[in-house]
Parts: structure tokens; C-alpha cells; sequence
């Protein structure tokens, strides 16, 4: 099974792209597994029509026989979940549901799984999918603006200390100037390369709207090919490095370069 763990700034739409990745590998006939770890366990609605389920941390908490929930094309949905804000580590429930669903839920036949991960791969919490080695390929989800770039250059960093191979970065785009060749070219100085370009289209925020991913909601529209390009690079992908991150000051001097 492959497993990949999904990196990014917050707020930068690594949630969207990950759930409408899970979407279309799923619609192509494989198994297919999502694992949210952010506390605010929400990730996965758009998998669920809108659903928020029980974390998988309150359902051992009350003695529950765990549970995981079938989400659009049978994309099996998880919810680490955490303690609430300001008690606790959140890092460490991750690191508990993790070894649970990899004891009795992970089975030889499921074919890829995703794992949504908030926050810098250097925190030692929110760094147990590929610390612990349950997810074995990164991707980084930034866009063309300066602090995406330097929140993607730390996890570069992050990966770089602990000798964790990357397989690309992931452009969501914010309609930046020259995004796609910003992107393209931090990815190359940081040893990698640009693996997918997500483009910006209100449909997404139509179809999240209605609960839901594009390629469920519109699945004929331009942004769901793009997903569906996506999850194809990914699944055709070899290239897999330990990255060499950048100065900041060197990010921005790029920055200035090209725009």
C-alpha cells in the first residue's frame, strides 16, 4: 500500500486537495483511505457530504469499538481528532490512532492512503506519519506567495533532518504572477520538482458549499480534470529525494527575480 502524507502552511487549501485527490483515485478503482489528523477533525466532510464524524481518539476514549466511515466512491474516512484547544498535545493523538488503525483497520489489499497533516513536519507530533514511517512518500502544498514558499521551505527543512524523501510540490494556486514558474522553480532549487498544478476556480468553494469535492460535484468540470491529472502524476511518480532547503532571504531574492 502507498502511503503519502500531505504537508502545507495552514489555510493554504491542503485539506481540498487532499480529500479531491482521495476522490479521484477512489473513482478510478482503487482502495482508498483518508486520515485526517487536525484536530478540528473536518478535513473529511467533503468525502462525507457535509457529515463531521467521531474522531477516532473519542471513540477509543468511550470504549467504542473503533470505527471508520465510508465516504463518495467508498474513500474510507478517518478522523485522528485531538484534545481540545490548549490541553494537551495534539501531535501525540496522531501518533495514538495512527498505531491503532495500522494494528486492526489497514489491510494488504487497500492500494493508497493519504494522510492530511496541519502544521510543520518538524513538530514531533504532527511528524509521526513519516517519523514512524506509516507513510512512505511527502508532498508539500504551497502556492506562489512568499509565505507559503518559506512555511513549504521549513518542512523541506524539517524532512532534511530527519532524512525524509519528498515526491514534489503541489502548486494550489492563488493567482499569483508567474505561479506556476515560481513554483516550478523553488521546487527545483529545493532538489524536486513541480508535480501538480492545481488551478483557482470558485467551483471549489461551490462544491464544498454543498459538502461535497468536485469530483463528486462537478466531476465534468475543468477543475476535477485537474485533480484527476493530479492523483495520475502522484501515482506514475518515482522520483522520490530528501530535500536541501533554501535561506529564507534566498526565497525572497527569487521572489524578486521573477516577478
Amino acid at each position: 500500500m502507498r502511503q503519502l502524507a500531505m504537508y502545507g502552511k495552514g489555510g493554504i487549501g491542503k485539506s481540498t486537495v487532499s480529500a479531491n485527490l482521495a476522490a479521484s483515485l477512489a473513482t478510478s478503482g482503487l482502495r482508498t483511505w483518508y486520515i485526517g489528523c487536525d484536530p478540528k477533525s473536518d478535513g473529511s466532510m467533503t468525502l462525507l457530504n457535509g457529515r463531521k464524524i467521531p474522531t477516532f481518539l473519542e471513540q477509543m476514549k468511550d470504549g467504542e469499538e473503533t470505527s471508520v466511515f465510508e465516504g463518495f466512491a467508498g474513500v474510507n474516512c478517518v478522523e485522528t481528532g485531538g484534545p481540545l484547544a490548549g490541553v494537551g498535545c495534539a501531535g501525540r493523538g496522531i501518533i495514538v490512532a495512527v498505531q491503532e488503525l495500522g494494528r486492526h483497520h489497514f489491510r494488504e489489499e487497500d492500494d493508497i492512503l493519504i494522510y492530511d497533516v496541519p502544521g510543520d513536519v518538524v513538530c514531533g507530533g504532527f511528524a509521526a506519519p513519516v517519523r514512524e514511517r506509516y507513510a512512505n512518500e511527502v508532498y508539500i502544498v504551497t502556492s506562489g506567495e512568499y509565505l507559503a514558499l518559506y512555511a513549504a521551505n521549513n518542512i523541506a527543512r524539517g524532512m532534511a533532518n530527519l532524512n525524509i524523501t519528498l515526491g514534489g510540490i503541489i502548486c494550489n494556486s492563488r493567482d499569483v504572477p508567474h505561479e506556476r514558474e515560481i513554483v516550478a522553480e523553488f521546487a527545483r532549487r529545493i532538489g524536486t520538482r513541480l508535480i501538480g498544478f492545481v488551478p483557482r476556480d470558485g467551483i471549489v468553494r461551490d462544491c464544498e458549499n454543498h459538502g461535497m469535492t468536485v469530483i463528486e460535484g462537478a466531476p465534468e468540470h475543468p477543475q476535477a480534470e485537474a485533480y484527476r491529472r493530479l492523483a495520475r502524476d502522484i501515482l506514475e511518480n518515482t522520483e522520490l529525494a530528501v530535500p536541501a532547503p533554501m535561506e529564507p532571504e534566498d526565497i525572497r531574492a527569487m521572489l524578486r527575480e521573477m516577478q
